[in-house]
């Protein structure tokens, strides 16, 4: 077949399907459908829990082998189990899971299912113990707990059943497994700006035999941007909730108008908002190397979210390599490839969100 992608194969059959779309109508819908899947890097599975009692979940990514993961923490007030494994200092250089959740740190107990899951299927290091292999599985965290019954939330058995639904299927995107109760744009909502609904999204790039896919989960106190235009996509809503305005110039104004207060009202609590963004390739890199992808990985996002990496933010850059792919690819040109793939998996997780109580999501202002 010929390099048709997914999208562009399904927009294919929509047209031959005498549908009767114009031009427009197909760019439209080019625009708001998928970009490709964090699986398309091969080697990867994917698989959501979403509480249907509440907006909350955990999403499960599993290695067919071993990866090598590495990981940029820019955020002040990350939520994570076992990170410190990988650091570059760390002997630990292949994990076998990470496993997101929501529910704040009450979701890392979610990463038990994981650990279970893979024990029960003979994966971990082998400890030299007769039967016994130890699974090493990296979870990380968003807080959703204001969103209905915080008492509410995944567990061991939540994480155990993503695990069950793991897939190489492209990922469902918007408000599923930890991106159920993703939220962003909620730094002035004291000040009546209310936020937005957002979630997780995927994207994708095929480069020759290099392949970079991206899945985000946007959960930010700052605002989604479309970076080519600067344009918001979601974020703090005008209080008439007719637009947006801009975190950033409303900071500006107010921080100009303090006068003698000395005080300035905005909401960044630690572990309130966290931006999980994971980015893999088939490329054969080390940890040490794919702790600096991850950096160079987050700042796509960064290109995306405004304010970013606040003091209340656990933003966190993951980094994978299935090893599939042995060849001599310079490591800051996968690098500067992966900020753009992430970028656009940032920008997918809020368009391909819908809307719960009190958070609106981008789909209901692109149809007024």
């Amino acid at each position: 077949m010929s390099n048709l992608n997914r999208r562009d194969f399904g927009l294919a059959l929509t047209a031959s399907a005498g549908l009767g779309l114009t031009s427009l109508e197909l760019a439209a819908m080019q625009d708001e459908t998928s970009k490709g899947s964090f699986t398309d890097v091969g080697g990867i599975k994917v698989g959501h829990f979403t509480d249907s009692r509440r907006s909350t979940g955990c999403t499960a990514i599993l290695f067919e082998d071993e990866a090598a993961v590495g990981v940029d923490y820019d955020g002040s007030a990350p939520g994570d189990h076992l990170g410190v494994m990988l650091q570059p200092a760390s002997p630990i250089d292949t994990v076998h899971g990470i496993l997101l959740a929501g529910a704040g740190p009450f979701g890392l107990a979610a990463v038990q299912g994981m650990v279970r899951y893979l024990e029960e299927h003979k994966r971990g290091f082998d400890w030299g113990i007769s039967n016994l292999r130890i699974p090493i599985v990296v979870g990380a965290v968003i807080d959703d707990l204001a969103l209905g019954d915080a008492r509410i939330r995944p567990g061991p058995d939540e994480g155990y059943k993503a695990c069950q639904a793991a897939s190489s299927s492209p990922v469902k995107e918007g408000n599923v497994g930890a991106g159920a109760g993703a939220t962003v744009g909620k730094m002035l909502v004291s000040q009546g700006m209310g936020g937005m609904k957002a979630g997780i999204g995927c994207s994708s790039r095929h480069l020759g035999n290099v392949i970079i896919g991206a899945l985000v989960v946007a959960n930010s106190v700052g605002d989604i941007r479309d970076w080519r235009n600067g344009k918001i996509l979601a974020g703090a809503r005008r209080p008439d909730d007719r637009g947006f305005v801009s975190i950033v110039e409303v900071l500006a104004k107010n921080l100009s108008e303090m006068g003698s207060r000395t005080s300035l009202r905005i909401n960044d609590l630690p572990f309130r908002s966290t931006t999980l963004a994971l980015v893999a390739t088939n490329v054969d890199f080390n940890k040490t190397q794919l702790t600096k992808i991850a950096m160079m990985a987050s700042t796509g996002a960064a290109r995306v979210i405004n304010p970013y990496h606040t003091t209340g933010d656990g933003d966190s850059t993951f980094a994978i390599s299935t090893n599939k792919l042995k060849a001599d690819i310079p490591l800051s040109a996968v690098g500067a490839l992966a900020a753009e793939v992430v970028s656009e998996a940032t920008v997918q997780s809020v368009k391909m969100a819908s809307s719960i109580d009190n958070w609106p999501a981008y789909r209901d202002y692109t149809m007024r």
